[in-house]
């Protein structure tokens, strides 16, 4: 709708000329509320700047019915030189370019973004010998980002799992990933917070639907949450690191 795009995959005529790419730095996602089936949600997203050289793109997940946030994200780009597959400064006709669309507005303020740590051989849940299929691939025979997510999700205990819904994660990526690559995935509980103690970090008050008259009732429910930091590496190199956040499945027994 700008002008400005000269492929298909985000570039600028200024980023032709230049032979550089846009690729996805860090991403962090936060999950409020779950849609249920079959509901029609609206999508705004968003560009603005990041530092002296990166964009920031923001997305916002909501109800068209009643307009109340789902899900909230942001984004960090980076320029690569597509030859060389080092990082790039943005040029300056690339940056009059793009700045004008730039919009002043975060949908997750993150003023310093935490940092996660890197984890080691003696993380307590391990999965090695990961190998990406062809359906894992991009156009650029890389594994796309979704792959990631499911291979750090898969590592997580199924019981887990079973009680627990996502409530936020965090990607740092560090390289891309080639089809005849063996990853391993590496993730470790925050057993110092909540699993070993059950330490409350959030209150929350939630209004359910309780009887059966249809009505409104008010239900304070204590909400743990808890946290895993992961990491997916090949046997020399990491490729991204993780942080999840789950809120325990609440049951209101109806």
């Amino acid at each position: 709708m700008s002008g400005l795009l000269s492929n298909g995959f985000g570039a600028t005529h200024g980023m032709m000329r230049n032979n550089l790419i846009w690729v996805v730095s860090r991403m962090h996602v936060q999950v409020d509320h779950y849609p249920i089936w079959g509901e029609v949600i609206e999508i705004d997203t968003w560009v603005g700047a990041s530092g002296k050289n990166g964009m920031r793109r923001d997305w916002v997940i909501r109800s068209q019915a009643t307009g109340s946030t789902y899900a909230r994200a942001t984004s960090t780009w980076v320029m690569m030189n597509e030859q060389t597959r080092r990082l790039s400064k943005i040029p300056d006709e690339v940056r009059d370019e793009i700045s004008p669309w730039f919009i002043q507005k975060q949908a997750i303020n993150e003023a310093v973004p935490d940092k996660i740590v890197k984890l080691d051989d003696k993380a307590k849940h391990v999965n090695s010998d990961l190998k990406p299929k062809r359906s894992d691939l991009d156009m650029n025979q890389h594994v796309n980002n979704v792959k990631y997510v499911r291979w750090m999700l898969e590592t997580i205990p199924d019981k887990f799992l079973e009680r627990h819904q996502l409530s936020s994660i965090i990607l740092e990526y560090r390289r891309e990933c080639g089809s005849s690559e063996v990853v391993q995935s590496l993730c470790q509980p925050d057993e110092d917070e909540s699993f070993a103690n059950g330490v409350q970090q959030n209150l929350l008050t939630n209004k359910v639907l309780v009887g059966g008259n249809g009505r409104l009732g008010s239900l304070d429910i204590n909400v743990l949450t808890y946290g895993y930091t992961h990491l997916l590496q090949t046997q020399n190199e990491e490729i991204v690191r993780g942080r999840t956040r789950w809120n325990r499945k609440i049951c209101t027994g109806l």
